[in-house]
């Protein structure tokens, strides 16, 4: 058998969830598989016009962002948006049409909706012979996920599935797996070790503060009110949010850059002020922990809130002060700590990447 995972890596998340899925093949299987970036099969321009834009649109300009998620949502438009699509990975992707035509994969796993589109294409027109599946990697689902050609959507919650559904795709090719993460965050940590190989003290409420893989948000000010707690304080790739936060840290405050280990930050925090994305709020889901939201992009950010709540999980649309509130009540009450890990378990799926490997037949 053999496999393709593959995403586009303009955000952090498609690119993790593609990875986690890829070990459990590896991990469960001995089938053959690559995991490959899209992007890397599209002209040089096309690719850094690709990244740039979308990191660009998202931290100098979200609302502009929010507007395109939205005009690209209209149904009437639906299909001058899929021909746009279409005309601009026809000049651009034809690297990409061309090795998965050679390659001919027996299934293609997409966590992208670009190289989703270019494999439903292909498959229609009979120019490929691979099953597709295709992980959605947010709570909710924009119509640019879909494309004719998938044989299999795998989706986070059964409101996910239900906006698929409204959107023309039938019932029987949806499956609800929860979105894919790696499996270490799902695995039982020595919590007195990890704090001592982190450089953390134990025995103290402790916050994990990711700012998302571009380093967006009030990060100082959030951090100024929640004195007296441990902070931890993931900057992604905002270096120069790092320097600043490095010159001004106190004992409680760990500040790190871009890391690989997020899994052990989790396994030592109680709770996690995090923007909203997909595989973030996933991998927090798995490894238990309460989420508080801050400077959720308009679109797919804003979306994750709005199903999360239906499931009550997750805080957002509070200052910055009625957050540190809402932690200091998370310290102080056992039995609100209780509820959110109720809450937590409507929702999480640990074994999601191994649910669909599961599907390849």
């Amino acid at each position: 058998m053999k496999i393709l995972v593959i995403h586009a890596s303009a955000g952090a998340g498609h690119q993790k969830a593609a990875e986690a899925i890829y070990n459990s093949i590896k991990k469960h299987t001995d089938f053959d598989a690559q995991c490959v970036d899209a992007l890397d099969y599209t002209n040089p321009f096309y690719k850094k016009l690709y990244r740039k834009t979308y990191a660009l649109l998202i931290s100098k300009c979200p609302q502009a962002w929010g507007f395109f998620f939205w005009f690209a949502d209209i149904r009437f438009l639906l299909r001058s948006v899929q021909w746009t699509r279409r005309l601009f990975n026809t000049i651009n992707a034809q690297k990409l049409h061309k090795f998965l035509k050679k390659e001919n994969f027996d299934y293609i796993i997409s966590t992208h909706f670009f190289p989703n589109e270019v494999a439903g294409f292909l498959k229609c027109r009979e120019e490929i012979k691979s099953k597709i599946i295709c992980g959605v990697t947010d709570y909710d689902a924009h119509s640019i996920w879909i494309s004719k050609g998938v044989d299999r959507y795998c989706v986070a919650c059964e409101h996910t599935k239900k906006t698929l559904t409204s959107l023309g795709v039938l019932d029987q090719k949806i499956s609800i797996t929860g979105i894919p993460t790696d499996e270490k965050f799902s695995q039982s940590q020595d919590r007195e070790a990890l704090c001592d190989k982190l450089g953390l003290k134990k025995n103290i409420f402790t916050i994990l503060i990711a700012t998302g893989s571009f380093g967006i948000g009030p990060i100082e000010e959030i951090i100024a009110s929640l004195s007296g707690f441990q902070r931890v304080v993931i900057c992604g790739h905002n270096k120069n949010l790092f320097n600043r936060l490095s010159k001004n840290k106190d004992g409680l405050t760990k500040v790190c850059g871009f890391i690989d280990n997020m899994q052990e930050f989790m396994a030592v925090s109680d709770a996690m002020v995090t923007k909203p994305g997909g595989l973030s709020i996933s991998e927090a889901l798995v490894s238990g922990l309460v989420l508080i939201f801050f400077s959720a992009i308009p679109g797919q950010e804003t979306n994750n809130i709005k199903v999360l709540k239906e499931y009550g999980i997750g805080v957002s649309g509070v200052t910055i002060l009625e957050m540190a509130e809402e932690i200091k009540t998370l310290n102080a009450s056992k039995e609100y700590r209780d509820l959110a890990a109720e809450n937590i378990k409507k929702l999480v799926r640990p074994s999601a990447a191994r649910d669909i490997v599961k599907l390849i037949v």
